[in-house]
């Protein structure tokens, strides 16, 4: 089985008081609640991919944390996977580490990275019904402005007629997912369920792009 998740930030304590607002008592209490739901779904043969900013621990704290893991791990690199960089960093559990990678999942392409791609590679492609054929997975937006801001590109995005190459009418494809680990409860998740718990949480989205004046407010915070 393969899964995804990003962000889960293991050891970023600021986090349970800013920004996400997580409400952990404590690091230690953030870590293991993770590490739970974590190896509550996954097995040891299992692949995980990480779409970054696994650790905000050092070194010698990640090593660690990899060794209590479950899975064969794959990492796309975050901007606050400082750990890399670190000499003492033991990549070994790690199958692969990559900025981007593009991979094959149950006969869909699957696109992924850090960061959110709102032109990706295989866009428009559909299958004979009509269906996507290539999802595009990010993270590193959490719950901000900037996730809502996807939101509403994608919404008008998905409004937009084209003609295609036989000259026929239709609607531009926009698959973007964010594998935030706090919309799956910090539960590595496979494609098809961060595609129905994406749509789930994309039904309560009903802002326009002369709404988003009033979701953007002071108290959002950039990453």
């Amino acid at each position: 089985m393969r899964y995804y998740i990003s962000d889960p930030h293991f050891f970023h304590g600021g986090l349970n008081i800013k920004m996400d607002m997580r409400g952990f008592s404590s690091v230690e209490e953030m870590n293991a609640y993770m590490l739970e739901k974590w190896n509550g779904r996954v097995r040891q043969n299992d692949e995980v991919i990480i779409l970054g900013d696994l650790s905000w621990g050092n070194a010698e704290q990640t090593n660690e944390l990899l060794q209590k893991l479950n899975g064969k791990l794959y990492l796309i690199e975050g901007n606050h996977d400082r750990f890399l960089t670190n000499r003492k960093f033991d990549a070994s559990r790690f199958v692969w580490i990559k900025p981007y990678a593009e991979l094959h999942d149950r006969g869909r392409k699957v696109i992924l990275c850090h960061y959110p791609i709102m032109c990706y590679n295989g866009q428009y492609h559909l299958d004979r019904e009509g269906n996507p054929k290539t999802w595009m997975l990010y993270g590193h937006v959490h719950n901000t402005h900037d996730e809502r801001l996807i939101n509403a590109f994608m919404e008008m995005t998905q409004q937009l007629v084209i003609e295609d190459f036989n000259g026929n009418d239709r609607h531009i494809p926009s698959q973007m997912i964010n594998c935030f680990c706090m919309y799956s409860d910090y539960t590595p998740l496979t494609l098809d369920e961060w595609i129905e718990n994406d749509r789930a949480r994309r039904k309560k989205w009903t802002g326009l792009p002369e709404s988003i004046r009033e979701l953007v407010t002071e108290d959002d915070v950039k990453i």
